[in-house]
């Protein structure tokens, strides 16, 4: 029996069970509910109900809060905050002291960003004082490679601050590794094409920097640059 057949034989039975006076009261179910129940009822929302979820976050210094691997951007006066955010299936809300003071479409692109213009300061005058120049500056203390790889890694981005939070880890793993393996792990980064912090993080964690680049291997072209290889499908396989 399916389902709606079932409900075709039970709704009969239900009719019956609602108006059968009651034993030692007057009326019945259904009298009961049209005389105290349904002039109190109120029309249905206009929306289904959405599960959210709370998180409690801080801004960044580059004024984004993370949600789900995610970034969003909040008002730049908002930095070091304490914030709340609300977020479902397709928004997210961020509140300070239970005023929302940011709103976006929630989106499902990992370690992407997704930054509000007017969320910016004026001209970039970053009032923690970080500016695409100065992490250039701090990077070109390290070395050529490092300062080349964060000014390649900003200039990927249609606002540079969306890649500041990435550029100051990569700065900061000197602190770790020392600065002539992070000057190194940055050049090989640069020669193979992989400009982001995971990639140099990789590459120190696993001393690749302190092993050459092979002019003749079978992965590369000498430039870093995938060539043909066993395990390699390349772009017709994928056709």
């Amino acid at each position: 029996m399916s389902l709606q057949e079932l409900n075709c034989v039970m709704r009969p039975l239900l009719d019956a069970l609602n108006n059968r006076p009651f034993q030692k009261l007057p009326g019945s179910r259904l009298s009961q509910f049209n005389e105290l129940e349904k002039p109190a009822l109120q029309p249905l929302p206009e929306r289904r109900y959405e599960y959210a979820e709370w998180k409690k976050v801080k801004a960044g210094f580059n004024y984004h809060v993370e949600i789900d691997k995610h970034f969003y951007s909040v008002p730049f006066t908002f930095i070091k905050k304490e914030l709340h955010v609300r977020y479902d299936t397709n928004t997210i809300e961020i509140f300070y002291q239970s005023n929302r003071i940011a709103s976006h479409v929630r989106s499902y692109i990992a370690y992407g960003y997704t930054t509000e213009t007017l969320h910016m300061p004026k001209k970039h005058q970053y009032q923690v004082e970080w500016t695409p120049e100065r992490i250039a500056s701090w990077a070109r203390k390290t070395g050529e490679a490092t300062e080349k790889l964060v000014e390649t890694i900003m200039s990927s981005y249609l606002h540079p601050q969306q890649a500041f939070r990435s550029c100051v880890g990569i700065i900061r793993l000197g602190k770790s590794y020392g600065t002539d393996r992070l000057e190194a792990a940055c050049k090989r980064a640069l020669d193979i094409g992989a400009h982001s912090y995971k990639s140099v993080e990789s590459i120190l964690k696993n001393k690749l920097d302190q092993t050459a680049l092979s002019e003749t291997s079978p992965l590369t072209n000498g430039k870093g640059t995938p060539t043909s290889h066993e395990y390699i499908r390349g772009k017709h396989y994928f056709k």
